[in-house]
């Protein structure tokens, strides 16, 4: 059994209008030091794998698949076994 953590982000390259929105939300509530925010997506996900390769293999697969968008998109993923 695994769980696996994926963060989603955009590329540095790609605009990020919820980053910009969040930051001037935050400059409004007086933290000035704020000098940019990225947002992104932190997904959960519970394997039942007994071998670290076979998670690692799967995990790359849903993320090029369907949880990040490669054209706009980067992901990572961290791995604890459980």
């Amino acid at each position: 059994m695994f769980l696996a953590t994926v963060r989603v982000t955009l590329k540095p390259t790609v605009n990020d209008p919820q980053g910009i929105t969040i930051a001037r939300a935050l400059a409004t509530l007086g933290f000035d030091s704020v000098e940019g925010v990225r947002a992104g997506k932190l997904i959960e996900i519970t394997l039942d794998e007994s071998e670290r390769d076979a998670a690692e293999k799967h995990v790359t697969e849903m993320c090029e698949k369907l949880l990040a968008n490669p054209v706009i998109e980067r992901y990572s993923f961290e791995l604890q076994a459980g």
